[in-house]
């Protein structure tokens, strides 16, 4: 099995010093009247473009680009009086318009207008577009990744279980996981839960800190995979704590909010309104946190490295790569940290859901 594992690596590693290679002999002329044209900016257009690339790397959309020059279309599908389905290479990344069934389509901002044959867009006082905005149910980057990321937890959890029916120790990946999954039954769910009710919770506890971690190493990646900066992301994770926590909630639960034991009752009253605002107030805790950390860290780190070509001074690349590379160690604390606080406060609030009366 090592055998198969080391053979699919470098199957792998080829695979990619191909795509690397072909790109690079692909651009070379395109990268050098680029360097031209980069030494000609002004130190504020470098600023802009950096700002620009710092934006274009945070948000989501319709191509999955590999590095400069490399990347590969994904499905748009839009709702706009029926179906409209093709591929995001009709949009050239941004560049043209895209037609299905008679109607055209532009992409400004990463967003999908419906616009003319010409590609108008028009803007209101504020500058927002007042196109129709179809409604976009398109494959994008963060999706594809979120597809991709779910099948490889299924394949190496599964690969993982089935290596234990041939004895009780962990054998390939188990070695490196199993501490991980013991840590979280431990430490976080019978502490915060109890040895009555954690076993319900252990499969989304599991699930939840895994997927966060994963994408949040990957988020440090240069193909721009930032899935967990993206807030529609963080949003449906906590909603799922939210509700996991609501429908799961036994009737002490809900007392406590409600009609809180050893209070008067004119305070019972008043704490109401407060203990059920404070109910909505978890998950969007959970969705900010999670964004915010992660959307930071992002910025932070292309924002030193953008002072490099801002100075344009091989003295201050020296410093500034340093600090970046020292930075990049702290965020894979910071990718782990996270994943760790989303799964403690989930485990907090499905605890006060079963806590018995006391």
């Amino acid at each position: 099995m090592r055998k198969n594992l080391i053979q699919h690596f470098i199957l792998a590693l080829l695979v990619v010093i191909s795509f690397t290679t072909y790109a690079q002999h692909s651009n070379d002329e395109h990268a050098k009247s680029e360097e031209k044209a980069w030494g000609d900016l002004s130190k504020g257009e470098r600023k802009a473009e950096i700002k620009k690339v710092i934006n274009h790397h945070l948000l989501d959309d319709h191509d999955f680009t590999i590095t400069h020059g490399v990347s590969f279309p994904l499905p748009v599908i839009l709702w706009d009086n029926g179906l409209q389905i093709f591929m995001s290479s009709k949009f050239n990344h941004g560049e043209t318009l895209a037609e299905s069934n008679g109607n055209f389509y532009k992409v400004h901002h990463s967003k999908i207008y419906k616009t003319d044959a010409e590609g108008t867009i028009t803007m209101d006082d504020h500058h927002h577009p007042t196109n129709v905005k179809p409604l976009d149910l398109s494959i994008t980057k963060n999706v594809f990744v979120i597809m991709l990321m779910a099948l490889f937890m299924f394949f190496i959890f599964k690969g993982v279980a089935k290596a234990y029916k041939s004895g009780p120790m962990p054998k390939g990946a188990g070695r490196f996981l199993e501490p991980l999954v013991v840590f979280i039954r431990d430490e976080i769910a019978i502490p915060n839960i109890g040895k009555k009710h954690y076993k319900r919770y252990m499969n989304y506890l599991l699930t939840v800190f895994f997927f966060i971690w994963f994408l949040n190493l990957l988020g440090m990646t240069p193909f721009g995979i930032g899935v967990t900066n993206n807030f529609a992301v963080t949003t449906a994770l906590a909603l799922c704590t939210f509700f996991i926590t609501q429908f799961t909630a036994n009737k002490n639960y809900w007392s406590h909010i409600f009609w809180m034991p050893g209070v008067p009752k004119l305070m019972r009253i008043v704490l109401a309104p407060i203990e059920l605002l404070g109910v909505f107030i978890k998950p969007f805790a959970l969705t900010i946190r999670l964004y915010a950390n992660m959307t930071a860290g992002h910025v932070v780190l292309m924002s030193i490295l953008g002072l490099i070509f801002v100075a344009n001074s091989w003295i201050a690349a020296g410093p500034f790569s340093v600090l970046t590379l020292l930075l990049s160690i702290l965020e894979l604390l910071v990718a782990a940290l996270q994943a760790y606080i989303f799964t403690m406060l989930t485990a907090l609030y499905f605890g006060s859901a079963v806590e018995e009366h006391h």
